[in-house]
């Protein structure tokens, strides 16, 4: 396994270095930059506007600011953003505590939920727990976040009054008690992305399912007198769980950019909230980090799906 991942590092370098070329060049590129509001503004005289620009670079050509940029990386030096004036690598490891608690959360729910009961659906096809499972996790795929997450804020914050609506980094408090007032302001966040999410992954964790379960070998299985329970969760399962590792997988960097959605509704101090705020102010090298961390993501968990095959079907060699 050592000489596989091995390989597959070497090969994602490249990858990396293709996105990253294509990401800078969009930007660059792209109309705008963060100095444009400066000409607007008369008290800048345009000789300072003018040193600002050749100080940053943001004259020079695109192929020199992108070998700047990439040797600046290499170093460890992710920018420095005009907009905040800190260093951007400063930036997002702020916020990313707070998006890694909020995702996390969420995807721990829609897997507790898409597991057994996309499981149980399959083992008791066209029941009513069946078609009751079929029809909500249809509903909450159709769903929009912003729609539920606004439906949870009319029951549980202007309703019901039972838990905040914007989210707080700066609560103070100690012990239990900032926990908690942690994990309520949590709550409806999770509940979006965890419900949406796991009526997606049930649909197909039940088609997975009803696709080794009419295979010969189960069957052969049944005949030797195996109980139910052990039939399904050790001969079905496990092969069932291939495809649903694949879509996992894959999607888990789609969810940190659905997350962005989320946080705006919630107003979550997270990396989707940084990425807005960004975009709207043409801080370009933000954008760039931010971006470049969702692509360095897709590689991770492709990778980090192709390791789980190994593990899930022996068939399965690293060569």
């Amino acid at each position: 396994m050592g000489h596989y991942l091995l390989r597959r590092l070497l090969i994602a370098l490249p990858s990396l270095l293709g996105i990253s070329v294509v990401l800078f060049t969009v930007l660059a590129l792209a109309p705008g930059d963060p100095f444009s509001e400066m000409a607007l503004n008369p008290n800048v005289p345009p000789e300072v506007q003018a040193n600002l620009r050749r100080q940053f670079g943001l004259d020079d050509p695109v192929w020199q600011r992108y070998f700047r940029w990439l040797i600046a990386m290499f170093h460890g030096d992710w920018g420095f953003s005009f907009i905040s004036r800190v260093d951007v690598d400063k930036l997002i490891l702020g916020r990313l505590p707070v998006t890694l608690a909020v995702i996390g959360a969420s995807q721990i729910l829609a897997l507790m939920i898409a597991l057994p009961v996309g499981i149980y659906s399959a083992a008791r096809p066209y029941s009513w727990f069946d078609r009751i499972a079929s029809t909500l996790a249809f509903v909450g795929f159709s769903l929009p976040t912003f729609f539920t997450g606004l439906l949870l804020i009319l029951l549980f914050s202007i309703k019901l009054d039972w838990l905040p609506f914007v989210f707080r980094a700066d609560i103070s408090g100690t012990g239990w008690d900032w926990w908690w007032q942690h994990i309520k302001q949590a709550i409806m966040p999770v509940l979006v992305l965890g419900l949406f999410q796991g009526a997606s992954w049930t649909r197909y964790v039940r088609s997975a399912m009803l696709d080794v379960i009419r295979l010969d070998y189960v069957t052969t299985a049944r005949s030797k007198g195996l109980r139910e329970y052990a039939v399904v969760m050790k001969h079905v399962v496990r092969n069932a769980l291939i495809p649903v590792v694949t879509l996992v997988a894959l999607t888990m960097p789609q969810v940190f950019g659905g997350a962005i959605v989320t946080e705006q509704i919630f107003r979550v101090p997270g990396i989707g909230s940084l990425l807005i705020d960004a975009i709207l102010r043409n801080d370009t090298p933000v954008i760039m980090a931010v971006t470049f961390v969702f692509s360095c993501l897709v590689i991770l968990f492709n990778l980090i799906a192709d390791l789980l095959y190994g593990w899930l079907d022996p068939r399965i060699s690293y060569r």
